[in-house]
């Protein structure tokens, strides 16, 4: 493992924000996990695995040990159906989609750009464009850092959900993601459903055009995080009920929903907030992004409690209009433990 002696974390998570760590370590391998928990002089210290931060917002100096994961490597077999990869938890995602479409292999394409590393990406069910990190998913090993062991968990044990899974749960403290196991089935069959990439006809499409037209999309409506500070879409989209739908569509004729199950639709927490006349709108140095409102951003300046007043602006200003509560989807880190906007204003 390797040791930082810089403690300043904001290279380490795509917010940018300017906190630092008691310390900072790299684990390449996992002995260097197993290491560093068992390490005398770490017994007492908090610990929070990170890949790329880019779900992170520090809310003060962290007080414990930032564990990097930098697990890497990807194997490759296949069976008569399907290609099935073995991929290191600290392998960066986007490269991941980029080597199985330049390799022909589909399933990933639609979640082209998402930034974080491939360990990050089942504990929050990542999504993108009508496919979500469960439905290529066949397996996630997960290291028990206590008693040593790697269990191995198939997609249905991991109980994902929207923006969900046990790894946020059952499985949130000592059990690190080393590697997650994908099943690709070669017969590929594109998910082109959504705008943009309902402009395809599904017979002629090929694989290449749905990846460049998300990298495309994506790279138009979000901001790239190494030019502006952001950790990508900062609110959950809410589910609500159909009943409710029907209520708020008599004033909001054009709100756009799409179907959970019978009784539920999801909204789209972006329009909500841009209904609020909110895309611009800055606290210190944070701002809500010009295009894209469902994205906070760090203009370079802002501090920890810049993004938090401004999150909570967004979050009052849609209750007021539409009573609807906007849950963040960025886990809040305090100096020890994780929190929530709403503990942190109270």
């Amino acid at each position: 493992m390797k040791v930082l002696h810089d403690h300043g974390l904001a290279p380490y998570h795509t917010f940018g924000i300017d906190v630092t760590a008691t310390q900072i370590i790299e684990a390449e391998n996992i002995d260097d996990f197993i290491n560093i928990w068992h390490d005398a002089s770490f017994n007492n210290m908090a610990k929070l695995v990170v890949g790329h931060g880019s779900n992170l917002l520090f809310c003060e100096d962290y007080q414990g040990v930032v564990i990097l994961n930098r697990i890497k490597g990807i194997t490759q077999t296949e069976t008569s159906t399907s290609f099935c990869l073995h991929v290191g938890g600290g392998e960066d995602w986007h490269q991941l989609v980029r080597w199985c479409v330049d390799r022909n292999i589909g399933g990933l394409e639609n979640l082209a750009l998402i930034p974080g590393c491939v360990g990050s990406s089942p504990i929050q069910n990542i999504g993108a464009y009508g496919v979500e990190l469960k439905d290529v998913c066949q397996y996630v090993d997960v290291l028990d850092v206590i008693t040593q062991e790697i269990k191995r968990y198939d997609a249905a044990s991991c109980q994902f959900g929207y923006r969900d899974s046990i790894f946020k749960h059952q499985l949130k403290d000592g059990h690190i993601i080393v590697a997650v196991g994908f099943c690709l089935p070669k017969m590929w069959q594109p998910k082109i459903a959504y705008a943009p990439l309902n402009q395809f006809d599904i017979a002629t499409v090929t694989l290449r055009e749905v990846f460049d037209t998300v990298c495309e999309v994506r790279k138009a409506k979000l901001p790239d995080p190494a030019v502006i500070g952001n950790a990508g879409s900062f609110f959950k989209n809410p589910i609500i009920t159909k009943n409710m739908l029907n209520k708020l569509q008599v004033n909001y004729p054009t709100m756009p929903s799409y179907g959970v199950d019978e009784q539920h639709v999801k909204l789209a927490a972006g329009w909500l907030i841009d209904q609020c006349g909110l895309k611009g709108y800055q606290v210190g140095g944070a701002k809500v992004h010009p295009q894209q409102a469902l994205v906070l951003t760090n203009i370079g300046t802002a501090t920890a409690q810049d993004v938090i007043s401004l999150a909570q602006y967004v979050v009052d200003s849609v209750v007021a209009k539409f009573d609807i509560a906007l849950e963040h989807e960025v886990r809040f880190m305090a100096a020890n433990v994780e929190t929530h906007l709403a503990e942190i204003q109270a």
